[in-house]
């Protein structure tokens, strides 16, 4: 081989070499400028992957005026189903969710609702679908940024971003933990409004090397009312199998929306 190939061998390899990007590492501080595509694959990396979950959480909400606890049973099957079973020394609801439509009755007042997940949209006026509800309820972002359409804001603790220019149905802004990755916060100013929308995760737990939120604390302020619901995981497993125990009792009545 001549003395011009290996040069060009060598050149070659120098220049393929220098433009390969340069991964994100963890940092204490955030990088200025960072490369968001490179960014948005460390955030995907910590997304929890699993078939089956089963737990426990503790729900408190809390209005300003009243504050009332219930344990909450909570088995999913990711992507197809959340299931949960509400306590207060015995069961008082249940609550099945899928991506088609909502399922829920409660005890005290022997009512009962089926329908789409317009449901939930409509009580704070957003238009999540049932995969961004389980994203909210897990740590994970609801969009996933995207290089060119997202925007990083300067921030001295955590990677802030934002989208470019405003979205149909929300308005989200993402603080993510630089070190590792894992979501601290989505925040959304809602449409038709000033309103905002907060999912806290101060918390997180490894369980079987996944890692999934210890603690959610929701926030609602709709420019006079701050609502706000903790809820607390624990005992969380990936069974192999689950079941979803669902039915609604005879005798119970309808709930109607207007």
């Amino acid at each position: 081989m001549s003395y011009k190939r290996i040069l060009i061998l060598i050149l070659t390899g120098l220049f393929w070499g220098g433009c390969k990007s340069v991964a994100v590492l963890p940092t204490k501080a955030p990088v200025n400028k960072v490369d968001l595509r490179l960014l948005a694959k460390e955030i995907q990396k910590q997304h929890p992957q699993f078939n089956h979950l089963r737990g426990r959480l503790k729900a408190t909400y809390d209005n300003g005026k009243n504050k009332q606890q219930v344990v909450v049973s909570l088995r999913m099957t990711q992507n197809q189903k959340i299931w949960m079973s509400a306590n207060m020394l015995i069961p008082i609801a249940k609550l099945m969710l899928t991506p088609k439509e909502v399922q829920f009755y409660e005890k005290f007042q022997k009512t009962f609702f089926e329908g789409e997940i317009a449901f939930i949209n409509r009580l704070f006026n957003t238009e999540f679908g049932f995969k961004n509800i389980q994203d909210l309820l897990l740590g994970v972002p609801v969009l996933l940024p995207q290089k060119g359409k997202w925007r990083q804001i300067t921030n001295p603790i955590d990677y802030v971003l934002t989208p470019r220019g405003s979205l149909k149905d929300l308005q989200p802004t993402y603080f993510v933990n630089p070190t590792t990755f894992l979501l601290k916060e989505q925040r959304f100013v809602l449409p038709q409004g000033q309103n905002i929308l907060s999912f806290k995760y101060p918390e997180y737990q490894n369980v079987g090397g996944q890692n999934l939120p210890k603690r959610v604390e929701i926030s609602y302020f709709d420019g006079k009312q701050l609502l706000q619901l903790q809820l607390e995981f624990s005992r969380l497993t990936f069974p192999k199998k689950i079941t979803f125990p669902f039915e609604i009792p005879e005798g119970y009545q309808p709930i109607v929306l207007k």
